[in-house]
């Protein structure tokens, strides 16, 4: 991933007319996503919208803390030698401790998503708030090593250039 900055522009025609400029670029930007009324909706897009950084923290999490919890509820049962499920007979006990602990892993994945801020919150909110005004939107992101073409931003008479990633 390398820069991206969401641009805020007064009308479509003017978003339109800065995409097409910008989608003619050598090498053209990675991903070029108008936002604003009967164009892309603000809540699909990954970057501005917070509950699906938060949900894909939360599958990546998990992918290893339930493996985790697994093999340290198996290894906690073994080496406590607690009684608590001896009712499932010798293979049975180890095996629902390492479930228990599975389960514990993927709730676990859900606290530690949820307690991460991302930086990008306060800006975020801003672009919502420019969106709700009747501003459009432009999610300009550039492949690593290429530099934004702030000129032509400029030139295309942007409200406002925010940040959301430098490389």
């Amino acid at each position: 991933m390398g820069n991206c900055v969401v641009a805020v522009l007064a009308d479509r025609r003017q978003l339109h007319r800065l995409r097409d400029q910008l989608a003619e670029l050598n090498p053209p930007p990675s991903a070029l996503v108008p936002i604003g009324d009967q164009e892309t909706d603000v809540l699909t897009v990954a970057r501005l919208n917070p509950a699906i950084g938060r949900r894909l923290r939360q599958r990546s999490m998990a992918r290893w803390l339930m493996p985790f919890g697994f093999f340290a509820g198996l290894t906690f049962t073994q080496i406590t030698d607690l009684q608590t499920f001896a009712f499932l007979g010798t293979w049975g006990e180890p095996l629902m401790g390492g479930l228990l602990g599975m389960a514990s892993g993927w709730m676990g994945s859900f606290a530690a998503a949820a307690s991460i801020v991302p930086e990008d919150d306060d800006r975020i909110r801003s672009l919502r708030n420019r969106l709700n005004e009747g501003n459009w939107l432009l999610l300009v992101e550039t492949p690593r090593g290429v530099e934004l073409p702030m000129g032509l931003l400029q030139k295309a008479g942007v409200q406002a250039v925010v940040t959301l990633a430098e490389s």
